[in-house]
């Protein structure tokens, strides 16, 4: 090394080690978030590697700056108070909730913790916050709400079956949120000129069962009002459907991986995406309480033309020029 460079270095060298101790001890004392994970379903699926997707693209890894506390009622809806009463004791930064339930059972174990809602129905009338613009209080997130989705969906049907005058109507029995779903169906049903039939329904032990008595009852297709319990069954639903000769409709297009013939709706994977833009929010200062619920503005129409042709259903060319996706 010649005189200057033997200079330089030695010029740099007081200043190189305290910037470089400093970088590591950032980076040592860098925070780790702590999110609590709340769900009725029994395990991960596409919806969850989508938050987790989301989680990423924000510069959080999980294992070394995002450490998840996952729980799963695998349907059992009664355990999601001692779940999130369990996250509250652990005292996790944010509390991220699948279902109306697992929101439900998030907002009673605490008013303090921030709670992110991946999906959520009519989060006003169900109680969890005091409007959509200004949530208020420690909720927040996505909500697939909208009445006018129940309408657009039988109208789908009907354009399927011309003659169309009975539909069956499936929905979760142990979940309080589906019930006022399905009173929208029936709404909306009746200005169609159409009967609607609620099946309340136990999971999974009362799929068939449900479906055998809207065949019986004259119901020429059936609607299933999405929640936790449904979308985890969404095989054996998709079967019966094939088994009873029902076309079905669902909400949206992850439940066709099971066989159902068509759905209408927002993309869940989407809004389980975008959560993770609410949680880095709130870990970064925001409150829950001035953060808009959000609320889908694109809807997929989906038909699986495999399950058409096994039913032996012809779908209206309208549709299939409509169709977002076709599932062949």
């Amino acid at each position: 090394m010649d005189r200057r460079g033997f200079l330089c270095a030695l010029t740099r060298a007081p200043f190189a080690l305290p910037l470089a101790l400093a970088a590591a001890k950032a980076r040592g004392a860098a925070k780790v978030a702590r999110l609590g994970y709340l769900t009725d379903r029994a395990g991960p699926s596409e919806f969850d590697e989508a938050f987790l997707r989301g989680m990423r693209e924000l510069g959080y890894v999980e294992g070394d700056t995002l450490k998840i506390e996952y729980r799963w009622a695998a349907g059992k809806v009664e355990r999601l108070p001692s779940m999130a009463a369990e996250l509250v004791s652990l005292k996790v930064d944010v509390i991220v909730t699948s279902g109306v339930p697992a929101a439900k059972a998030a907002k009673q174990a605490t008013a303090v913790i921030p709670i992110v809602m991946a999906t959520s129905g009519d989060a006003v009338a169900d109680g969890l916050v005091a409007s959509f613009a200004n949530p208020g209080g420690n909720v927040t997130g996505r909500s697939l709400f909208t009445r006018e989705l129940s309408q657009k969906r039988l109208e789908i049907i009907r354009e399927t079956l011309p003659g169309l005058a009975v539909v069956a109507a499936v929905f979760n029995a142990s979940n309080p949120a589906t019930p006022p779903q399905f009173i929208e169906t029936q709404v909306a049903a009746a200005r169609l000129g159409i009967r609607a039939i609620p099946l309340e329904t136990r999971f999974p032990e009362g799929i068939d069962p449900a479906f055998a008595e809207a065949a019986a009852k004259g119901a020429g297709a059936l609607v299933v009002i999405s929640d936790s319990a449904t979308i985890s069954h969404r095989d054996q639903l998709g079967n019966a459907g094939l088994r009873h000769k029902l076309p079905t409709m669902f909400a949206n297009r992850a439940y066709l991986v099971g066989g159902g013939l068509m759905s209408y709706g927002p993309n869940i994977p989407d809004a389980f995406h975008a959560a993770a833009g609410y949680v880095d929010r709130i870990l970064k200062g925001a409150k829950p309480g001035e953060l808009p619920l959000e609320q889908p503005n694109r809807f997929e129409l989906v038909i699986n033309l495999k399950t058409a042709k096994a039913l032996g259903l012809p779908i209206p060319q309208s549709l299939i020029l409509r169709a977002d996706q076709l599932i062949q």
